[in-house]
């Protein structure tokens, strides 16, 4: 986010994380939408923080969108930050769109995201499986769906992006005593180095690339006319008075008036010079 540069930035969504804050641009703003209307912001608040946090939540919000539907201009922002918003919205096909028309040349989006193909992911999908059965309660909260890095990754490149820079972490088992995940804690280096693509979340950059062109000057343009113009050439024999020589064309052959009377003056009488 600090080496990030450009004018205008955005955060959609998760005002509790703020992932603007080390970013220098001038204009930062947070866009909230379903989690305010629907209050899951205020249930994830701990007792001891709720009575400032909305006070700050109201502070930093500076409009309400849905992320498929972002009321800026084409080519109007250059950074834009998804913390888990595709897998709280509606619809994340219409949300990335809506991010690359909004998003400038050379713009930049980070997201992050939950690895269905990790230790955490396997768990959720055991707690729904449970749940259909009638008993047991999800691991993680309640979204839409865990999008995998490999299917975004293809979802990028379909619109137009780069992947520039990718970060997974959080190795450990899913347990929900907090003194466990703290025994698991050596899990995290031994995970970064030997699967590092099975953390429990992950971290992308990607840059929108547009592909520019090139205009190219006609052919007849770029191709110079020769024109038949006549050039002083050194001659010995005719040079001796005035220094000059005779001139030739530019194909090699003497003028007319200045060839001398030899073999060919028969044919053509007028044609040497005296």
């Amino acid at each position: 986010m600090v080496d990030i540069f450009g004018y205008h930035s955005l955060q959609l969504g998760v005002p509790l994380l703020d992932g603007l804050r080390a970013n220098r641009m001038p204009y930062r703003w947070l866009a909230l939408g379903q989690e305010v209307a629907g209050g899951a912001s205020a249930a994830a608040q701990t007792p001891a923080e709720g009575a400032a946090a909305p006070q700050r939540q109201r502070q930093q919000a500076a409009l309400l969108a849905e992320p498929v539907a972002l009321p800026f201009a084409a080519a109007s922002l250059d950074l834009i930050v998804l913390p888990h918003t595709l897998e709280l919205s509606i619809d994340p096909h219409a949300a990335l769109r809506e991010v690359e028309r909004v998003l400038m040349p050379e713009g930049r989006v980070v997201i992050s995201g939950l690895n269905p193909t990790s230790l955490w992911g396997l768990r959720q999908r055991r707690a729904r499986w449970y749940r259909h059965l009638g008993h047991g309660t999800p691991y993680l909260p309640e979204v839409g769906e865990l999008i995998g890095y490999w299917r975004l990754r293809d979802w990028l490149r379909l619109l137009g992006f780069e992947v520039e820079s990718t970060r997974f972490g959080c190795y450990r088992p899913a347990v929900r005593n907090a003194q466990w995940l703290e025994r698991f804690g050596w899990m995290d280096a031994l995970g970064e180095k030997w699967w590092p693509i099975l953390g429990a979340a992950y971290f992308l950059v990607a840059v929108k690339r547009v592909h520019g062109m090139r205009l190219l000057n006609p052919a007849w343009r770029s191709s110079r006319q020769r024109a038949a113009t006549t050039v002083p050439l050194a001659n010995s024999t005719n040079s001796s008075k005035n220094g000059r020589g005779p001139r030739r064309h530019l194909d090699g052959q003497e003028p007319l008036a200045s060839r001398p009377c030899g073999a060919g003056a028969a044919s053509d009488p007028g044609g040497c010079a005296p």
